[in-house]
């Protein structure tokens, strides 16, 4: 999931993908630095997916980021038209 990598501090060096799953495996809630990228990550997905609302395909490590924050957006149209998007072209892992 995802090539790029930020330093975590507790944590190390994360991709995208690596960082949803330690925030989705986190007991108790997780830590303000990861939390920290991961909200500045979200920013940059919300602000593809407004800038190409019918077009943006979600690579897998920003649907599980997304997906993290599904509560967030609600109903949202963007969101829901998205995840369609996404799932109409997932393949899988190969």
């Amino acid at each position: 999931m995802g090539g790029n990598t930020e330093y975590v501090a507790g944590h190390g060096y994360l991709s995208l993908g690596q960082a949803v799953h330690v925030a989705q495996n986190s007991e108790g809630g997780i830590d303000q630095r990861l939390a920290q990228v991961l909200e500045k990550r979200l920013a940059e997905v919300w602000a593809k997916l407004n800038a190409q609302p019918t077009s943006y395909i979600l690579p897998s490590d920003e649907f599980a980021l997304l997906n993290y924050y599904r509560a967030r957006f609600g109903d949202n149209e963007v969101v829901r038209n998205a995840t369609k998007r996404f799932w109409d072209n997932h393949k899988g892992v190969q």
